[in-house]
């Protein structure tokens, strides 16, 4: 998870770079990318469908959670599931960023979901569009949030892996596993790094 994450920080980096979010030229943009900047098609393959890997990856690991009882660990947890909506914030308005027609109408459509909400439902629709439509505002700060969050999402992961040091893993048979406990270094840093390269 921690590889997927540095992999669409630094591919959304690189496209950040040539991305402009307004409405008239972000499709235009987008396009610029794939066919223009040196490998460009690549970084952009990369980081849409390394969102998926992601997600694959993360529902993995809750399933694995859920298996093994993990919820049991109220703060780890409950940081967990605020990551998982962050993730699923931050691929929502990165699907919104090339703004073809399939952006537009999703868009539209997930965000005028807010409006069931009795009462204040169509003033907040409206205030997170930025206007009575979506339009160049609800791109802007789509694009704002999209760039930001992921820095969130890596603070979280931080504040998630120091409630788990805190009460340590459980394990599927619940034994003690403190005489199993061996270094980080050099063991689990030879481990990680061999995995990434691989």
């Amino acid at each position: 998870l921690g590889m997927c994450l540095i992999i669409q920080i630094l591919t959304g980096l690189f496209l950040a770079m040539h991305y402009t979010s307004d409405t008239l030229t972000a499709f235009s943009s987008v396009t610029h990318i794939c066919r223009d900047v040196n490998y460009g098609w690549l970084i952009r393959y990369i980081h849409a469908n390394g969102a998926s890997l992601f997600f694959i990856c993360l529902f993995i690991h809750v399933g694995r959670g859920i298996y093994y009882g993990s919820y049991l660990f109220f703060e780890t947890w409950n940081i967990g599931v605020l990551l998982l909506f962050a993730t699923m914030a931050t691929a929502f308005m990165g699907y919104v960023l090339p703004w073809g027609q399939m952006s537009f109408w999703g868009a539209t459509v997930i965000t005028n979901l807010l409006s069931a909400i009795p009462y204040i439902g169509s003033t907040l629709v409206e205030w997170i569009w930025g206007g009575f439509s979506v339009d160049k505002a609800t791109l802007t700060r789509f694009f704002a949030f999209h760039f930001i969050l992921p820095f969130i999402i890596a603070a979280l992961a931080l504040v998630h892996l120091l409630f788990l040091h805190e009460t340590g893993s459980n394990n599927p048979l619940g034994l003690i596993s403190d005489s199993d406990k061996i270094p980080f270094h050099p063991y689990y840093t030879i481990k990680d790094l061999l995995g990434m390269f691989l």
